[in-house]
């Protein structure tokens, strides 16, 4: 299952974010796995990135893992919808275990490939 819960004021295409978030799970193998995706402002990004990983500013994307899989997004630190996109597949490629490296970076540049070009 996957939640989306937009705790802002900015209008957000939930059909988008739970397609794309369903697509690279299933390409992962991990369909089973269950998803939150919460939408937040500044503020509130900032608090989380503060408390979790001790950096006192606003972020675009937070990733919890273990038993909560939620990806954290800040609508308001995205420009467009093609950022919206890498942050979410960064998200929850986290989620499924991968660290920032080189692995990590093929997987985000295949999907964002395959869902440019509808392929995904």
């Amino acid at each position: 299952m996957i939640e989306v819960n937009n705790l802002t004021k900015r209008k957000i295409d939930e059909k988008f974010l739970k397609g794309l978030a369903k697509k690279v799970l299933k390409e992962e193998n991990r369909e089973e796995v269950d998803l939150s995706i919460a939408l937040v402002g500044r503020r509130r990004i900032k608090e989380l990135n503060k408390k979790y990983r001790k950096k006192n500013e606003a972020t675009d994307v937070l990733s919890f893992g273990a038993e909560l899989n939620e990806v954290v997004i800040c609508p308001a630190a995205i420009k467009i919808k093609k950022e919206l996109a890498r942050v979410l597949v960064h998200g929850i490629l986290h989620i499924l275990g991968y660290g920032h490296g080189e692995k990590m970076s093929e997987k985000q540049n295949k999907y964002l490939i395959l869902w440019q070009n509808r392929i995904l």
